[in-house]
């Protein structure tokens, strides 16, 4: 992972994002994006002191904009903007999500696109390098317009007022904050504030941390089906390289069938009943687990290359073209990356949806081919998994109520000014909870697997799924009477997130 992350004229790759937001890597804005901003900002100061008029510098905002502001306002026109734009409600958002908010935001300054001074940009970097965190609600963007509020919750910060969180993770004011760090506020001129909040950056740093763990999840999402087929006595034939691409060429569907086949390649268990076993085939959540999990993987590769253009955007309105022109446009409209974060959390939550499946049908005696109800110890003295199923089955419901797409919605807003929005940001809030369920259910499902491979001692698992089985025992016990469960399903779900 990357410790330092260089901000030019071209934006950042979701790895810096995730570097940024996540672990805390430094930001330095190169030579070439100060010359950038410096050049357009030429431009947006002789405008503003200009009687022509331009959104943004000279005019009211929304379905305001027809009202002219006089020179001696138009600074601040641009704090009154912030303070009243900072209108979030409800919790505070994750550290992550903050700071990835922040850091696109910068992103996109960096171009000299946006008009704003070279210090500004630099009052973000250092921000993001002191771990001081704007406290940013849950409510308040409608993925249109940019994601105001939450943007303008971190412009406040900038402009050394509202609320924010320390290194420590502790609010505190911040005006203190800010001096301890050696930070001074930056008093906003023409074009700034809203510069500050006209972008897409809320849900594109969502898309881009849920991209990053949904990619690790399916590759152990794959392993984990494989545990299971080898504990339900399925076969690995189904995942063999000739069935998947050359027959059906989606890329996802081949890469899950060759991790499945590879992870189950050596298996005693899987060896064990070739002969004499009189079913045909398995059930569908066994036989295919790599055509769902391959169809997860299709959408996030999808997704990514909307992440990547969307990253190599400069989205503000009005936006200082090359030639120094300042012009409305609608690149702020979140439509593209909604869609995507509404796309991810249908097929995450299938995902979901089948590994239950799996989970249920190893705790059924009249399914699971020999393995004691519930995987207990004492069946009856035992209650083994059963209540986890009950969880797993719990955080699959929820996921397909959150799996309802956003994006379909749109409130008018701004007078009719705004009349059709995206609900981009509400659509990035559900998938991360999503993503956090689907942790969950593989966790359960692991921890069936886990048992149910046991279970078929005296004959051993393959290499790759006996070391999952090694792994999960450093946090999680084995076989045994009833202990409290909760901390061991926690344990599972906490080694998958790291």
């Amino acid at each position: 992972m990357t410790n330092t992350v260089t901000l030019g004229t071209h934006g950042l790759t979701q790895d810096e994002v995730v570097a940024v937001a996540r672990h805390g890597a430094k930001v330095v804005i190169s030579k070439d994006a100060h010359a950038a901003m410096a050049a357009t900002r030429a431009h947006i100061e002789k405008l503003a002191v200009s009687d022509t008029p331009v959104y943004g510098i000279s005019t009211g905002f929304g379905a305001l904009a027809n009202r002219h502001i006089e020179v001696a306002d138009r600074v601040q026109l641009q704090k009154s903007l912030i303070r009243s734009h900072a209108a979030g409600m409800g919790p505070i958002v994750e550290t992550e999500v903050t700071r990835a908010l922040m850091l696109l935001r910068l992103k996109t300054m960096c171009t000299g696109r946006t008009g704003v001074r070279p210090e500004v940009a630099e009052t973000y970097a250092k921000l993001l390098n002191a771990n001081i965190t704007p406290a940013v609600h849950e409510f308040g963007s409608l993925g249109c317009s940019g994601d105001l509020a939450p943007l303008a919750h971190c412009a406040m910060v900038v402009m050394g007022e509202g609320r924010a969180f320390g290194p420590d993770g502790v609010e505190a004011p911040v005006a203190d904050l800010l001096k301890a760090a050696g930070i001074v506020p930056v008093e906003l001129r023409e074009k700034e504030g809203l510069a500050l909040i006209n972008g897409t950056d809320g849900m594109l740093g969502m898309l881009i941390l849920a991209i990053h763990d949904l990619e690790s999840l399916l590759d152990s999402a794959d392993v984990i089906a494989a545990m299971s087929v080898e504990g339900l006595l399925g076969t690995d034939q189904v995942f063999r390289p000739e069935l998947h691409f050359a027959l059906r060429p989606h890329a996802g569907q081949a890469k899950s069938a060759a991790n499945m086949f590879a992870a189950l390649a050596g298996s005693a268990i899987v060896a064990s009943h070739r002969e004499g076993d009189s079913r045909v085939q398995d059930a569908y959540s066994l036989r295919c687990a790599p055509q769902v999990a391959g169809a997860v993987r299709d959408s996030v590769t999808y997704a990514k290359s909307v992440a990547e253009q969307e990253l190599a955007s400069a989205i503000d309105n009005p936006v200082v073209l090359e030639s120094g022109e300042v012009t409305s446009n609608g690149n702020f409209h979140g439509a593209p990356v909604g869609y995507v974060l509404d796309f991810l959390a249908i097929t995450a939550t299938d995902l979901g949806s089948i590994s239950e499946r799996r989970t249920d049908r190893m705790l059924d005696k009249a399914r699971s081919f020999g393995l004691n109800p519930f995987l207990a110890d004492d069946p009856g003295v035992d209650s083994g998994l059963m209540i986890g199923q009950y969880t797993a089955a719990g955080l699959v419901s929820d996921s397909k109520r959150l799996a309802v797409p956003a994006s379909v919605d749109s409130i008018p807003t701004s007078a009719m000014q705004e009349d059709h929005v995206s609900m981009g940001w509400h659509a990035g809030r559900k998938l991360r909870r999503v993503v956090d369920n689907l942790r969950m259910i593989l966790a359960v499902e692991w921890v069936a697997a886990s048992l149910a491979i046991e279970a078929r001692a005296p004959h051993k698992p393959a290499a790759v799924t006996g070391k999952w089985v090694e792994k999960l025992r450093t946090k999680v016990p084995g076989v045994g009477p009833d202990r409290f469960l909760a901390p061991q399903l926690e344990a599972a779900a906490e080694l998958l997130r790291n």
